[in-house]
């Protein structure tokens, strides 16, 4: 979409006294702590907006030389680090989502990094090296498939072969030396290749083969600092290496574990707790929970005494037990997370060891409301409102610091929390609250959205459209944040798509709202369609706080975008939605009935997408592809549509040769005739993705020219009507601008957010931008891009199809 600019007593009086200042006071307290707390200070002139949290963190570490380090992940390429316990976090981006992380026992500054390579930082997270593979060793990263999915090509001959998508899982640093590192491998996303271990003997720079494994996937990696026994634990068992000789010992029998976590006794002896499936014995609760002192030779069962907390004994299924976490230092210590106690499948909890497992109570709990012990984010707020986006769930993992078993970190679906008192107290990190209903960013944002919108009449109102969480609002210019879904249907509150404001009446809002999240990817209708696809238009006259139905004619369709025709007349607007699956629809009656608008569409369920709108009234329409694989000219190809009638028909125009995946266009507002269709590549199996990019056509689209290759995941493209700037952004790490008409780009450096999705140029000022993300929220920051930003990645690669 192209960006345009839019149109008593004194006693009484002593007693309000009082109370007036006691609400300064609290008001002030409100914001003193948001200002305490928020994302950590960047490395460069961007900054990430919105309310913090909102997706799926995993994998957090903390630093055994100080407990206020944590690291984490999510599961959208996104990487955290707080250096203040929790008070703030940096995201940064390592192509890949972080798998896991690792330490130097004898370095503190020294902090490992592993997904599909392995990272080092030396200066405590603010940068980062690719250590394995070698970037010496002729070695490219790819970025394939629908998502971009990132790769290593290596001559290092030690690396996994090309094409398992093999990634680390287990990263650690011998005790005794630092130059030693070990690092295991998975077998790839299929499985297709075996397991192994490595290492390294001088930093990183050469490495060797220590062992395969069969299928079992190495979880931990544990060095005895003083007789050097090397230890890991599997998915099955353990194996330990003592004086060159391996020796394996399984699991319990019929037993796969599903989280471990090893640590250190009090006497120095290793202690490793595993989680598996729970079953009721009687009344009594067996598996679950095991415990080896012995390097795994032995098992005890350790989650019995649970029983009596986990709901009636022996009643109903048995608890889940997900998440275990051990002080590496303390390790009789641990932390467990517990899904499905009692009655209701979202009734979760962490319970709490001191003695080695021999008994465990319960110090978090969450029967479907918030727990009593817990600080709260905009998150459990909206989790109260008993709709199906948002949900309490189990820990999905748990890390507490080696050096201080009281500090314990839980990340799950929605949230990241931890507690510093050994379980008495939890806070919630994601968000900070900045007054009644109002949130900030700590900087540990996992948020998909699609625009940033801007209330013509108020500068100061910005809204943001997200998946997951509908959408939030902001009265102060994007410092602060409040839900703002009311009277969204709960089949359509997960997603907001786009907002359309009126430009001559104050408070009027269109909003394109949907059950479905993460549309267009193709993961999303695979093996099953669209039919069952909810959602619709509704309007507001409030400037967002409350909405209205008003999709008359629509008929629950998932709705992605809604466009108005700005010469139409007030109170008879003509407004355009998208209907994925089901077309276009058209309103002219301000949006309170739609009829299809379909003629010339080709297609059972057309994959209505984007419109744009031409000065002249010209409509475009971008459906998109069904598959991101099968040849050019199927069923299955995305297109494109002009309409010169207001959708009375539509004509189905040429794509970019070769290309079957449009997600994005854009219109000169100088000369219509000129236009940028953004492209996603289409899959070829054993090559490099083709067809993607950015396409420039001078003659309203009877000829298209490719205008940047390199690129083959363009999400979006979008121009700033004050001074003719284009800009551009996909899922391979980079934002760009072209500031002569599109024939060269730049990348805005210091943005490299793995997914993005749209370039919007903010409305107050032309020299700053805001970047929408597919899991990052939103970044702003400067349009040519800060010169002086400090990478994340030192060690950049080489890139090829």
């Amino acid at each position: 979409m192209p960006f345009l600019l839019g149109r008593g007593g004194l006693e009484s009086a002593c007693m309000m006294y009082a109370a007036a200042a006691a609400l300064v006071m609290v008001c002030g307290a409100l914001t003193a702590r948001a200002a305490a707390a928020g994302a950590a200070a960047r490395q460069d002139a961007w900054k990430v907006i919105g309310m913090g949290g909102g997706g799926t963190t995993q994998h957090p570490a903390i630093s055994p030389h100080d407990a206020r380090i944590e690291l984490e992940a999510c599961d959208m390429t996104g990487a955290y680090i707080t250096t203040d316990g929790g008070n703030s976090f940096r995201m940064f981006n390592l192509r890949n989502g972080v798998r896991c992380y690792g330490f130097d026992p004898s370095k503190a500054n020294v902090i490992y990094a592993g997904n599909d390579g392995l990272w080092r930082s030396v200066d405590t997270g603010r940068t980062w090296s690719l250590v394995f593979p070698d970037p010496g060793r002729k070695t490219f990263e790819h970025m394939r498939t629908d998502h971009a999915d990132h790769s290593f090509t290596t001559e290092d001959p030690v690396y996994p072969r090309e094409g398992l998508e093999a990634s680390i899982t287990a990263i650690a640093v011998d005790p005794r030396d630092s130059e030693a590192i070990y690092v295991a491998f998975n077998g790839g996303y299929f499985r297709e290749g075996k397991p192994f271990l490595c290492a390294s003997r001088d930093f990183g720079k050469n490495w060797e083969r220590v062992r395969e494994f069969e299928a079992e996937e190495v979880s931990q990696i544990d060095i005895d600092r003083g007789t050097g026994v090397l230890t890991c634990v599997t998915e099955s068992g353990t194996y330990r290496r003592e004086g060159g000789q391996w020796e394996g010992f399984r699991a319990p029998t019929g037993v796969s574990f599903r989280s471990t976590s090893v640590g250190r006794l009090s006497d120095g002896t290793l202690i490793v707790y595993c989680t598996a499936q729970a079953r009721w014995s009687g009344k009594n609760l067996a598996g679950g929970v095991y415990v080896s002192t012995d390097g795994g030779k032995t098992w005890k069962e350790s989650a019995g005494n649970l029983a009596g907390q986990v709901g009636q004994p022996g009643a109903g299924a048995a608890p889940e037990v997900h998440a275990v976490a051990c002080s590496a230092e303390h390790g009789e210590t641990a932390y467990l997370g517990l899904r499905g106690l009692g009655a209701g499948p979202y009734h979760n909890a962490i319970a709490k060891t001191s003695d080695a497992g021999k008994t465990w109570t319960i110090v978090k709990e969450e029967r479907n409301l918030p727990s009593a012990n817990g600080a709260l984010s905009w998150v459990e707020a909206r989790m109260r409102e008993a709709t199906w986006d948002i949900w309490f769930d189990a820990p999905r993992d748990l890390a507490a610091a080696p050096g201080d078993p009281n500090v314990c970190y839980a990340t799950d679906l929605f949230r990241t929390y931890r507690t510093t008192d050994g379980g008495k107290r939890w806070e919630t990190v994601n968000s900070v609250k900045a007054g009644e209903d109002r949130w900030t960013t700590r900087g540990l944002d996992v948020t998909t959205c699609y625009g940033v919108h801007f209330d013509p009449f108020n500068e100061k109102n910005v809204y943001i459209s997200y998946t997951d969480m509908g959408m939030f609002r902001s009265a102060d210019g994007g410092r602060t944040w409040t839900s703002s879904i009311e009277g969204i249907p709960k089949g359509w509150r997960n997603t907001t798509y786009w907002l359309e404001f009126d430009p001559d009446a104050k408070g009027l809002v269109w909003g394109a709202f949907a059950g479905p999240h993460d549309i267009p990817r193709p993961k999303m209708w695979r093996d099953r369609g669209v039919s069952g696809y909810t959602g619709g238009v509704a309007v507001s006259t409030d400037g967002c706080k409350t909405w209205t139905p008003s999709d008359k004619g629509i008929n629950q369709s998932a709705v992605t975008h809604i466009i108005l025709d700005p010469k139409s007349p007030m109170g008879k607007r003509t407004l355009y939605a998208c209907g994925f699956g089901k077309g276009v629809f058209k309103s002219t009656d301000s949006g309170r009935t739609w009829q299809p608008a379909n003629s010339g569409i080709e297609g059972a369920q057309p994959f209505a997408w984007r419109l744009v709108m031409a000065e002249d009234g010209t409509l475009y329409l971008i459906v998109a592809r069904r598959s991101s694989q099968g040849e050019i000219g199927n069923a299955e190809d995305g297109a494109l549509y002009r309409s010169s009638d207001g959708a009375g028909h539509w004509e189905k125009m040429a794509l970019p040769e070769g290309t079957n995946g449009p997600n994005g266009l854009a219109l000169d507002p100088k000369d219509p005739k000129r236009m940028y269709l953004a492209a996603w590549g289409k899959v070829n199996e054993g090559a490099g993705d083709t067809g993607g990019g950015i396409f420039l056509s001078t003659d309203a689209g009877k000829t298209w020219r490719n205008v940047m290759s390199d690129d083959q995941h363009v999400y979006d493209v979008t121009i700033d009507a004050r001074n003719g700037t284009v800009y551009a952004c996909g899922f391979e790490s980079a934002a760009y601008r072209s500031d002569d008409r599109g024939e060269t780009w730049k990348r805005l450096k210091g943005y490299n957010f793995k997914w993005g999705h749209r370039v919007i140029p903010d409305p107050k000022d032309p020299g700053m931008v805001y970047i929408t993300t597919f899991g990052g929220s939103v970044w702003y920051g400067p349009a040519e891009g800060d010169p002086n930003a400090v990478e994340d990645i030192l060690t950049p690669v080489g890139k090829k199809p």
